[in-house]
């Protein structure tokens, strides 16, 4: 049975910085897409970032290109989102994502494509 439990929330000012991690368990994610995606208060989960698990592509939301980097650590069978420069406007509940299937540019930003989906951990930037 697929896990994946996200950590690393919390209140940050405006330009500050946080790391999130998704610890998985429960399969080999070696070959998994991995997928990081927010959801504000009255609008819908939108994508964030994704990779897939072994490295390789990354893929971005234009709005938080630049700012945030998508990273794993087999190892630890960890996935990161660090969050530089944070804005009031990436409040949200954050998600982990997983998929079995390869990624690509295109699949990967849609919330379907993934199988399995975490608990999310919320990020909340004061201005």
């Amino acid at each position: 049975q697929v896990q994946l439990v996200e950590s690393g929330g919390g209140l940050v000012q405006a330009g500050g910085s946080l790391r999130l991690s998704c610890a998985a368990s429960g399969r080999t994610f070696s070959t998994y897409a991995m997928g990081w995606f927010r959801q504000a208060p009255g609008k819908e989960r939108e994508f964030v970032a994704a990779t897939r698990w072994s490295g390789g592509s990354k893929y971005y939301a234009d709005s938080v290109k630049g700012r945030f980097t998508i990273s794993s650590a087999n190892a630890k069978n960890t996935v990161y989102l660090q969050m530089n420069s944070l804005k009031p406007e990436d409040t949200a509940v954050y998600y982990c994502a997983a998929s079995p299937s390869s990624i690509g540019a295109v699949r990967a930003r849609s919330t379907s494509f993934y199988d399995y989906w975490g608990q999310g951990t919320q990020v909340t930037v004061s201005s």
